[in-house]
């Protein structure tokens, strides 16, 4: 039988592996922004974004975006499915943080 301690174990590997994956998207897109769409670049500071001075606000607006679906009337066909990518990744990494945390209380 599988203990406990390596499913709790195995879920927040599996968290972090993509909880990376979604970091990583998250830096493209960016980097794929400032040239498909600079006025939401410069909305949610892009040059910013990952600095430990980053405003939160302009952090959030992107989240919106994403949330809203707003990137599906763009024009590029590379910047939107990079926004499908990223959005995809955040609701799977949100599940998967929210499992090995009912997970971590169960065992």
């Amino acid at each position: 039988m599988i203990s406990g301690d390596t499913i709790l174990f195995v879920l927040m590997l599996v968290t972090m592996v993509n909880m990376a994956r979604y970091l990583t998207a998250l830096r493209s897109l960016i980097f794929i922004m400032r040239e498909a769409h600079p006025l939401l670049y410069q909305q949610v500071d892009g040059r910013g974004f990952f600095t430990t001075h980053g405003n939160m606000s302009k952090q959030v607006r992107l989240y919106h975006y994403l949330k809203t679906r707003e990137y599906h009337h763009h024009h590029d066909p590379v910047f939107t499915g990079k926004c499908d990518r990223v959005r995809e990744l955040f609701v799977l990494c949100c599940a998967l943080v929210g499992v090995t945390l009912f997970a971590s209380f169960l065992l």
